[in-house]
């Protein structure tokens, strides 16, 4: 049985770390270089950072940010934000990115996964899929969650896999700051369908909600944001009562 994850995620705008709700509501939640740095501390599996306006903006992931972020850093560190061809993705690695996120680029030109994994290896890519329930179908959104598609999420999963890609980071649209718990009943789902690790993302607000997305929704690491970044939630208390649930942890 593998050891599960906790990863804090660090959601960044003009220079600045922002949480919202829902994917908008943005508020500031501090200094992303501080904040890597008291994560690595206090035990924290692995960082990802999302520079979610560069996409939308069509601008490429701020190297240099990442560059300082890196240096705070002795985990496992994901980026993603505008990565769009494997140039992108040296400049990444380069400037100390361990894996890098691709979302609506992956979804624009499918191959761009082949093409990376390729080039850098399955370990490296990971594929970020936002989504929503609609209908009683969860959809996949681009552009940081701005632009619906009726592109199906299971169907966009098991494709991602297939193409390569070494992990898929999903969060369920619905579900982001609300506090209210991981959307279990689809991670099951994704996880049964897929056989590479499944980042649940979107909803934490309680520990109980760790608990249950590792042991209801077959979840192989949970990411969170404002419970951590607001010490609503520390590390090192949440990895000691999962362990107490009997779940697998680095501590």
């Amino acid at each position: 049985m593998l050891t599960k994850r906790i990863i804090p995620c660090l959601d960044i705008k003009d220079g600045r770390t922002v949480k919202g709700i829902n994917f908008v509501d943005l508020r500031d939640a501090g200094d992303p270089v501080e904040l890597a740095q008291r994560y690595a501390q206090e035990g924290a599996d692995e960082l990802v950072f999302l520079d979610i306006s560069a996409t939308e903006q069509k601008r490429k992931t701020l190297a240099e940010l990442v560059y300082h972020v890196a240096e705070k850093l002795n985990i496992p560190f994901t980026v993603g934000g505008g990565i769009s061809s494997v140039e992108d993705v040296d400049v990444l690695l380069k400037n100390g990115a361990d894996k890098v996120s691709i979302n609506s680029s992956a979804v624009k030109r499918p191959e761009l996964i082949n093409e990376l994994v390729a080039k850098f290896g399955s370990q490296c890519i990971v594929v970020a899929i936002d989504a929503k329930y609609i209908a009683g179908e969860w959809k996949v959104h681009l552009v940081g969650g701005k632009v619906p598609t009726e592109i199906d999420l299971f169907e966009w999963a098991k494709e991602v896999e297939e193409r390569g890609a070494g992990e898929i980071l999903f969060t369920s649209m619905d579900h982001d700051g609300t506090k209210n718990g991981f959307a279990n009943e689809a991670l099951a789902h994704l996880s049964a369908l897929v056989n590479i690790p499944v980042i649940a993302s979107g909803g934490a607000g309680e520990m109980h909600h760790f608990t249950d997305t590792f042991k209801d929704g077959k979840a192989d690491a949970a990411l969170a944001a404002s419970v951590f970044h607001f010490k609503e939630i520390e590390i090192k208390d949440l990895k000691e009562e999962l362990k107490s649930k009997g779940i697998l942890m680095r501590i």
